[in-house]
């Protein structure tokens, strides 16, 4: 299967749903305790940004039973993530000294989550729980202590909620806005590049929301900080949960006012307008110049390829 057979436009990653977050049984701890012990749960195992997966020849599975969770290693005390065909599915940590032990193993690996989406490795459909765990588990080891008083916290709640038994506060996982929008002019679109990206690649710009701000206005504040272009008309596509480690990213366009770019070389390496058909070569990996577009895995590809088959039709 091709990344654009995985990700069609409209559907990049982490956004398919395939549970019941079946909220009401969070605070059931009898019950989740027994569902941990029904053969036909399963838990995705998260280490920091890889999955353990279990590997038969060349095929490998990232959904585990309980079982092989835990002898693979994982941490006792599942972070309930819903139901899946009536059977419950948990996120699980492990330590890196038992991740470490894996290495070299023939059954199992330890598998980086971006690397295993982008090559189909995990099916599409189950990368939104899959970003669940991640951005759970990664909160719960980060979060192990009360940010009022400074006691340890006890996991509430199937995971969705830690209680300091000090001062009685309650701490809730966080998610981070980030806005990231495909600016254009015209027939001209807006991307930058980072000095991390892989080499010609090109995306659109992106930014955190702020305190007290609006989608709207982080938008057009963000572009002016990195680029210059004074923007206007900001409209809304659609969302992509992030795990990296636990952001949401709300897809916009907005339209240009001004074509003079003035990169922030703090934030870019570089900032340059591309035609229409400069971006669809982009998102085919044609160009004559080497440049690319985004990933099908990453929001930034489908704001990009809805904009160049709107110009089509």
């Amino acid at each position: 299967m091709s990344a654009s057979d995985a990700f069609p436009l409209g559907r990049p990653a982490f956004v398919s749903h395939v549970l019941d977050r079946a909220a009401h049984l969070r605070g059931k701890d009898e019950k989740l305790m027994a569902m941990e012990s029904d053969s036909r749960s399963r838990a995705y195992v998260v280490f920091r940004d890889s999955l353990v997966v279990r590997r038969d020849g060349d095929a490998t599975r990232a959904l585990l039973t309980i079982d092989e969770a835990l002898k693979f290693g994982a941490n006792p005390g599942t972070i309930f993530l819903g139901l899946r065909d009536g059977a419950a599915v948990f996120g699980m940590g492990i330590s890196a000294p038992s991740a470490e032990k894996l290495i070299g193993r023939d059954d199992v690996a330890v598998s980086e989550l971006r690397g295993m989406a982008t090559q189909g490795a995990v099916p599409p459909e189950e990368l939104s729980a899959v970003a669940m765990a991640k951005s759970l588990v990664n909160w719960h080891q980060r979060h192990g202590f009360c940010a009022n008083c400074g006691a340890k916290t006890g996991m509430r709640e199937g995971g969705w909620k830690r209680e300091c038994p000090s001062c009685k506060a309650e701490h809730f996982p966080r998610i981070d806005p980030v806005v990231i929008m495909l600016v254009t002019k015209g027939d001209k679109c807006l991307m930058g590049r980072q000095s991390r990206f892989a080499t010609g690649m090109y995306s659109c710009l992106a930014g955190f929301v702020e305190a007290a701000e609006t989608i709207e206005d982080a938008v057009l504040r963000e572009v002016f900080e990195e680029a210059g272009i004074r923007c206007t008309d900001v409209t809304y596509y659609m969302a992509q949960p992030w795990p990296y480690p636990s952001s949401l990213m709300i897809g916009c366009t907005a339209r240009a006012l001004t074509e003079n770019i003035v990169v922030d070389r703090t934030e870019l390496e570089d900032a340059r307008w591309f035609d229409r058909e400069e971006a669809r070569l982009m998102l085919t990996r044609k160009h004559p110049d080497g440049f690319a577009g985004p990933h099908p895995f990453a929001i930034a590809h489908h704001l990009l390829g809805r904009w160049v088959h709107e110009g089509e039709t």
